[in-house]
């Protein structure tokens, strides 16, 4: 008993001996939290956003929190981004990326090269290949769309917002990207969304390793079905499948990836290809539908619009919409920008100040606190706007300030730097087309006329779009063009 209480003292001494942490002079300000080890780790979890700005109210632009024994540097002023996204030699991305891999997907790829990834997908979603798959877009969203209800059908339809967006869109990426179509591997796109919903609720858990044990059986459940279902998506050129995926999995099988490996990395494409675009469209939608002003101002700059130019371009003239969307993605786009301290790095901010970023802890930007619900940058950042991002005479306005300077970041929906979403550009075509189908070929509205926008799950802070607790219940039906 005695030897048994000295080796504890032993751990318990050699613990706070590996652990103790105080701030030095040139370290950012230090708040470890009351729960040894732990740290913050369950308020970071349970809300980011508020949590980070209690923070900020604390101690400023900058700060060091403890976070389930990791430490972790918070820098919320936009004016010094550029720091650290433009560093690439002392802060890497690519080891938190790789972590997050492997507690979602259970992949491993040692000997991935992110840059020729990235350098695929800019030859696919850019010049002859973009307009290509415009194209295929939109074809698979009208066919959906029409499938969803003929256009014989004269009585309304019922159903969530959420899941009305998020699936259908999700079904037109999955069969553009990934193929189905052909009967290439009689694979139902209903079949392959209902097993990704499973999936894509119990993401945030995964990533932050908190399932329970009935859940960590489920998820596991889920992925192996998953990949089983997309196993033979980008297998051949003939497999239905967008050219994209066919050289991202010969790219895999030159870095030596297995067929079990290529299978996983097919399921974290899907995810990062469609799991954001669905729920900026809900909210897109909810927020016109909220606001009739904004609804009126788009179905307005709409009417002068084709299909055809819908599907064709990415450069239609299209301010309003474009301003509509910015707000929408201010309000609910909250990605975490995050680095690894691999070389220690003194971090000179915009205001003069310096500091001092320790190896081995990392680094995080969190836009959706500053710029975009910075309340001297954005009046009123918590209130729907449509047309904030218009100057009064209708043009785009892009000058916004924080401390009487102008910001080169006044929102960040896409990231920057190695962070920034390739797809950008399809992304916004996508959702332009779907709202644009929507909203010329039916009757949408609110069931309750005075339905409110549904709260945020602030659990998904800090993992691209914001998605809501519960729905907004639309009907809807064909628009009788006679």
């Amino acid at each position: 008993m005695i030897w048994t209480i000295f080796l504890l003292g032993q751990a318990v001494l050699l613990y706070f001996i590996l652990t103790h942490r105080s701030r030095s002079k040139s370290d950012p300000p230090l708040d470890k939290g009351v729960i040894p080890w732990l740290g913050h780790a369950l308020e970071f979890g349970k809300d980011a956003f508020k949590f980070l700005n209690r923070m900020k109210l604390k101690h400023g632009d900058i700060f060091t929190v403890r976070v389930a024994g990791r430490y972790v540097t918070v820098l919320l002023d936009p004016h010094s981004y550029d720091t650290v996204i433009n560093d690439s030699d002392s802060l890497d991305f690519t080891r938190y990326a790789q972590a997050l891999m492997e507690r979602i997907f259970k992949l491993r790829l040692p000997h991935h090269q992110p840059a020729k990834a990235n350098a695929l997908m800019k030859k696919h979603f850019s010049g002859i290949n973009f307009a290509t798959l415009n194209s295929t877009m939109s074809r698979h969203l009208q066919a959906s769309l029409k499938a969803e209800m003929t256009q014989n059908q004269k009585d309304w339809k019922e159903e969530g917002l959420f899941d009305f967006s998020y699936s259908l869109l999700f079904k037109a990426g999955y069969l553009t990207l990934f193929g189905g179509e052909q009967n290439n591997n009689g694979t139902d796109p209903s079949s392959v969304y209902e097993e990704y919903k499973k999936f894509d609720g119990l993401l945030t858990k995964m990533a932050r390793g908190t399932l329970k044990p009935e859940e960590k059986r489920t998820a596991q459940s889920v992925r192996q079905r998953l990949w089983e279902l997309l196993a033979p998506a980008g297998v051949t050129e003939a497999s239905g499948s967008s050219p994209w995926l066919h050289d991202y999995r010969r790219l895999l099988q030159e870095e030596g990836a297995d067929e079990e490996t290529q299978k996983k990395a097919v399921l974290m494409q899907l995810w990062a290809t469609q799991g954001n675009v669905g729920p900026a469209a809900f909210w897109l939608l909810g927020y016109l539908l909220t606001n009739p002003d904004a609804l009126a101002a788009v179905k307005r700059e709409f009417s002068g619009i084709s299909t055809m130019e819908t599907s064709e371009t990415s450069s239609l003239d299209t301010p309003v919409f474009d301003s509509v969307l910015e707000e929408t993605l201010r309000l609910t786009a909250a990605p975490f920008i995050t680095r690894e301290v691999v070389q220690e790095k003194c971090l000179h901010m915009a205001d003069g100040q310096e500091y001092l970023l320790r190896k081995g802890d990392r680094v995080c930007l969190f836009p959706f606190n500053s710029p975009q619900m910075d309340p001297e940058i954005h009046h009123e950042p918590q209130k729907y706007k449509y047309d904030r991002f218009l100057n009064q005479d209708g043009s785009v306005k892009r000058d916004f300030y924080k401390g009487g300077r102008l910001l080169k970041y006044y929102t960040m929906p896409w990231g920057a730097g190695t962070n920034g979403c390739v797809g950008k550009q399809f992304a916004i075509n996508t959702i332009r087309q779907f709202v644009y189908m929507v909203l010329t070929h039916y009757d949408l509205e609110l069931r309750d006329p005075n339905a409110q926008m549904p709260e945020v799950n602030a659990s998904r802070y800090g993992f691209g779009m914001l998605q809501p607790e519960g729905d907004l219940l639309v009907r809807y039906k064909p628009r009788n063009t006679n």
